[in-house]
């Protein structure tokens, strides 16, 4: 599959435009961002398309320096299995609960 890669969105689209996978993680505050989104059509799921798109942004993350709070669930998901992918993760992040984070940075 061919992923189309820009800031904070990773995604691909089928030969007539339609969004065929996704996932988001903009900028919240400072160098933190919310992975808010992750989406695969019904028609791909279970052929790992949802791991790629979580393995290319956290690589996207660690790149650039950035750290990350999961809140979409299947991002939540993937982190738990993955604890060797936690250095991008916000410091003090309950993966049971990452909105109380999200929440507390999000006041600042």
């Amino acid at each position: 599959m061919n992923y189309i890669k820009q800031n904070h969105h990773i995604y691909a689209l089928n030969e007539a435009g339609q969004l065929l996978a996704e996932v988001k993680f903009p900028i919240t505050s400072g160098n933190i961002v919310e992975i808010n989104r992750t989406f695969v059509d019904p028609s791909l799921r279970g052929q790992g398309v949802a791991n790629e798109l979580l393995v290319m942004a956290y690589e996207s993350i660690k790149a650039q320096s950035f750290k990350a709070i999961p809140t979409c669930s299947y991002a939540v998901t993937w982190f738990k299995r993955n604890k060797d992918k936690h250095d991008v993760l916000v410091e003090g992040i309950d993966l049971d609960n990452p909105e109380l984070l999200y929440n507390e940075v999000c006041s600042r």
